[in-house]
C-alpha cells in the first residue's frame, strides 16, 4: 500500500470555508474561476498520495444550496477535436461526459458557455445538441484586440456583448474540460454584467496547483511543470506578493504576467472596490494545508516527474511533442536527481524482455515486449509477449493470479476460446496479428469464467489493480493502451515501438 500523505477531510473543511469566506466579503456574490479537472484528478491523486481524484466534486456537494456550475468550452477545440489525454476523447465529447458525471452527484449544471465562438458549423452542432437534451447554452465571441484594448474590453461592445447567465445563488463556480476554455473571461464578463446592474460581487481563483504555500522547489510543485512541459509553464516567486507582504509565496508564470492587466481589467469594472494585490491574493487555494505526511507526497511526486519523463519520449517519437518539450523534462529530472530507473517497474519489465529474447534464442532479431506491474510492498509481477498474448495481457493475467493464489501454471482462458479469436482475427478480420490484446483478453478471460471457477475469481480481483504502476518496453497498441486505462492503472512505457509495421490496429 502506499503511504497516504493528504488529508482529505481537513481539506474539505478549509477549502468550503475559504471560498465561503470569500464570497461573503464580497455581499456573497462570487464568481469562481475553478481550474484543474473537477472529476477524476489522476495528477493531483498521483502526486499527493491519498487524493481523492472526486473530492472537488465532494466539495461542490458541500457548496450545492449556494453555489452554481458552469461549464465553459472553447470554440476551437470543438472544432479541432482536441483530445482528453487521461480519457482518450475529444473535448466536447468530455463536456458532455463532465454534464453526466455532475448529474450522477445530484448536481446540475446552469448551462453551458462556448467561448471565442465564430459561427464554426461543428460548433453549433454540438449546441443544438445540448439545446435539444435541454441544457442552456450561451455563446462568447471573440473581443477584437484582446487583450490590450481595455477601453474596448470593458465595454458593452466587449465584455457587454457576451450572454449575460443569470444565476440566483451567492456563488457561480466556472469550469471547463481543459485549459484554454475561457473559465477567466467567463468569470469578467459576468462581473461586468452584474456591476452594470449594480451588484456588489467579486472575483476569485481556484487552483490546486502550484501550490503556494509549498517551497518553490517542493517536488510537488516542480511535478506542475512536469505536467505542463508542453506549454512551457513554470512556477516562480510571486513578485507582486513578496512586494506587498513581505511573504514568499508561489505561482505560475503566466498568472504573474496576467496580473496587471487583470488588476486593470478589475479596475474598470470594480471600480476602488479591488482588494487583491497579487496573484495569490486572487487564490482559495487550501491544499497545501492538508498535506499530512510530507515524505510520501514528495515520494509520489518525484514518481510523477519520472511518468512524465516516460510519456513526453513517447509522445515525441510519435510526433506529438517537440524537442523543446523534452529537453525541459530532462532538465528537470536532472535538476532533481531523478533517474528513468528510480520507477521500480522498469527494470523488471525491461528485464522480462530480455528473458523473451534469450528464450527466443534469436538474438537480437525479432521484437520482445515486456511488462511489469507493481502490486505494492514491494511485489512485482512480469509478463512478455508470445505468440498468444501481448505482454500487457500477460502481465495483467499473472497478477490476477498472484492476488487469487492462482498457481502460475494454471491456465485461466481457455485454449479453444483463444484459438477460436486468434482464428477469427487472422482468417476473418485478415489481422497480421494473432496475438491477443489486453482488451480482447479481457473479454476471453469473461467468457473462460462462464466453465472456469478460477478465471471467476481472477475476474474479481481486476478491481485490485487499479492505481498500480505499470511499465511496457515498448507503447501500447491500442487495444493494450484502452485495457489498460479501463483498469485504472498508472501507465508508463519505453519510447520504442511493438511492432516494426507503421500502421497498428
Amino acid at each position: 500500500m502506499k503511504k497516504v500523505g493528504f488529508d482529505n477531510e481537513k481539506y474539505l473543511g478549509e477549502q468550503s470555508r475559504a471560498i465561503i469566506e470569500r464570497a461573503q466579503s464580497f455581499g456573497n456574490r462570487l464568481y469562481l474561476e475553478f481550474g484543474g479537472k473537477l472529476l477524476f484528478d489522476m495528477h493531483a491523486s498521483r502526486v499527493l498520495s491519498g487524493f481523492d481524484p472526486n473530492v472537488k466534486m465532494r466539495l461542490l456537494q458541500k457548496l450545492r444550496d449556494c453555489a452554481d456550475i458552469l461549464l465553459c468550452i472553447h470554440a476551437g477545440d470543438i472544432e479541432r477535436k482536441k483530445l482528453r489525454a487521461d480519457f482518450g476523447i475529444t473535448y466536447d465529447a468530455d463536456a458532455l461526459k463532465l454534464i453526466d458525471d455532475i448529474r450522477d452527484w445530484q448536481l446540475d449544471v446552469a448551462g453551458v458557455v462556448v467561448t471565442r465562438f465564430d459561427d464554426q458549423p461543428s460548433v453549433r452542432q454540438f449546441m443544438r445538441r445540448l439545446e435539444r437534451h435541454g441544457i442552456r447554452t450561451y455563446t462568447h465571441r471573440p473581443i477584437k484586440g484582446y487583450p490590450a484594448n481595455l477601453d474596448l474590453i470593458v465595454s458593452d461592445e466587449g465584455y457587454g456583448a457576451n450572454s449575460y447567465i443569470e444565476t440566483s445563488k451567492p456563488i457561480l463556480v466556472v469550469t471547463g474540460p481543459g485549459p484554454g476554455s475561457g473559465k477567466m473571461a467567463t468569470c469578467l464578463s459576468q462581473l461586468y454584467h452584474a456591476h452594470r446592474r449594480g451588484m456588489h460581487c467579486g472575483y476569485a481563483k481556484f487552483e490546486t496547483f502550484p501550490i503556494w504555500n509549498l517551497p518553490l522547489k517542493h517536488p510537488v510543485n516542480v511535478a506542475y511543470e512536469a505536467a505542463t512541459c508542453d506549454i512551457a509553464d513554470f512556477n516562480l516567486i510571486d513578485p507582486f506578493h513578496l512586494e506587498a507582504y513581505g511573504q514568499t509565496a508561489v505561482n505560475y508564470n503566466r498568472d504573474v504576467e496576467a496580473f496587471p492587466l487583470l488588476k486593470r481589467i478589475l479596475g474598470r469594472i470594480m471600480g476602488d472596490n479591488v482588494c487583491y494585490r497579487s496573484p495569490t491574493d486572487m487564490g482559495v487555494n487550501r491544499a497545501g494545508f492538508a498535506i499530512s505526511d510530507d515524505a510520501a507526497v514528495r515520494h509520489s511526486a518525484n514518481q510523477e516527474i519520472i511518468r512524465r519523463y516516460f510519456r513526453y519520449h513517447c509522445e515525441y517519437a510519435m510526433g506529438f511533442a517537440v524537442r523543446e518539450t523534452v529537453d525541459r523534462i530532462e532538465t528537470i529530472m536532472e535538476a532533481c536527481d531523478l533517474q528513468p530507473e528510480m520507477r521500480d517497474v522498469v527494470g523488471a519489465a525491461r528485464e522480462a524482455a530480455d528473458g523473451a529474447r534469450r528464450a527466443s534464442g534469436k538474438g537480437h532479431d525479432g521484437v520482445f515486449c515486456g511488462a511489469a506491474l507493481g502490486l505494492g510492498e514491494g511485489a512485482i509481477v512480469a509478463g512478455r509477449n508470445s505468440p498468444l498474448m501481448h505482454a500487457s495481457s500477460s502481465v495483467v493475467l499473472n497478477a490476477v493470479k498472484r492476488l487469487a493464489g492462482v498457481p502460475r501454471e494454471i491456465p485461466l482462458l481457455s485454449e479453444h476460446v483463444i484459438e477460436s479469436i486468434a482464428r477469427m482475427k487472422q482468417e476473418v478480420l485478415e489481422s497480421r496479428n494473432a496475438s491477443l490484446s489486453l482488451d480482447e483478453t479481457l473479454i476471453a478471460l469473461a467468457i473462460s469464467a462462464t466453465q472456469n471457477p478460477t478465471a471467476r475469481v481472477a475476474i474479481e480481483k481486476l478491481r485490485e489493480l487499479r492505481d498500480c504502476e505499470v511499465h511496457l518496453t515498448h507503447m501500447p497498441a491500442p487495444g493494450d493502451e484502452a485495457g489498460l486505462r479501463r483498469l485504472g492503472v498508472n501507465l508508463t512505457s519505453d519510447p520504442n515501438y511493438a511492432s516494426r509495421e507503421l500502421f497498428v490496429t
